[in-house]
């Protein structure tokens, strides 16, 4: 039996997916409000448990004759209102995850962490598993969470827990368009007219759910993975996207002083509507930064070959007009 966490969102589904295509049993956490929506018919193949990372007894009860864990839950948020939650989710929750596999026996775990967790580097300086940010407690509170959910990993580790870690870079596939960064095709598409120079890395979704599988399955142990498979410019992936949906290029480039004049707006929006912001003065923070990361080891390693990224964003764009046209606010692969 194999037990997932975060089996609801992006990653997580289409790695419960994969998994149930290899004909695998697998059991996955859910809370009574959770939208099962990305699963599809696939949901009834799944065995569910409601519980939560934060609920050691549910998690118990969850973790019963399971061999593997893959834990994909975790919060991503740069809003300061949701940054207490987050921080106990991706910490606390890991370190129950961790420690409950532990005392049920578990033989393997898989944590996924980010990207996020390596924090900034110098500039031209490509990201690899073996850089640590020294900066780190400087940096948005959503990449300290995921560098200490990776310290419970390594913690659980060192106790005897076989641990494999997987830093994926930015998702990219059919999923909700209303949630980061598949939303940009629907921004785009309704005429977004801004764009942002910096770089970063993306892999699409399916890549990701596969290198983890493959992983899973093999000899390697305690180890630490990025998965991306192109470092490109947020303008030229806008532009790729664009391009696919058939729609004019966003055509301004938004420099430091509009980006802080738009936090700052979104702020007082969000104090006078009590709304959620778009932008915070941490995601702000972001577009002003180059992150390229190596996908070396894990290419090596499996000897992958990564879907290229304009096919994926091919894929994703018909993927977004085919949901539009049916008036649905997800698609799926």
């Amino acid at each position: 039996m194999i037990l997932i966490t975060g089996a609801t969102g992006l990653l997580g589904s289409y790695l419960a997916k994969l998994l149930l295509q290899k004909g695998e049993k697998v059991r996955a956490i859910k809370r009574k409000t959770s939208d099962l929506s990305l699963l599809g018919e696939h949901v009834h193949e799944i065995e569910w448990v409601e519980a939560d990372v934060l609920d050691v007894p549910a998690l118990e009860e969850a973790m019963q004759g399971v061999q593997q864990v893959y834990h994909c839950a975790a919060v991503i948020s740069f809003i300061p209102a949701e940054r207490d939650y987050m921080l106990r989710v991706n910490i606390e929750g890991t370190a129950n995850v961790m420690n409950t596999a532990m005392h049920c026996g578990v033989k393997r775990v898989m944590h996924v962490s980010s990207e996020a967790a390596f924090g900034y580097a110098p500039e031209g300086k490509i990201i690899d598993e073996t850089y640590a940010d020294p900066n780190i407690k400087k940096r948005p509170y959503y990449y300290l969470s995921k560098q200490y959910g990776e310290r419970e990993a390594w913690r659980a580790s060192a106790e005897g827990l076989d641990v494999i870690i997987v830093c994926p870079a930015t998702l990219i596939g059919g999923g909700w368009w209303s949630h980061q960064p598949n939303s940009l095709f629907r921004e785009v598409y309704n005429g977004l007219s801004f764009y942002t120079q910096s770089v970063n890395g993306f892999i699409d979704v399916r890549d990701a759910a596969d290198c983890m599988v493959r992983l899973m399955e093999s000899n390697i142990s305690s180890e630490k993975f990025l998965l991306t498979a192109e470092n490109v410019s947020l303008r030229d992936f806008i532009w790729m996207i664009a391009d696919e949906l058939k729609v004019k290029r966003p055509q301004i480039a938004v420099g430091k002083w509009l980006m802080n004049f738009a936090w700052r707006y979104e702020v007082a929006k969000a104090w006078l509507t009590r709304q959620k912001p778009i932008i915070s003065k941490e995601s702000a923070e972001l577009t002003e930064i180059n992150f390229r990361y190596s996908n070396k080891k894990i290419t090596e390693a499996l000897n992958y070959r990564f879907i290229p990224l304009q096919q994926t964003v091919r894929e994703t764009a018909a993927l977004f007009l085919e949901s539009h046209r049916l008036g649905k606010d997800y698609g799926v692969f």
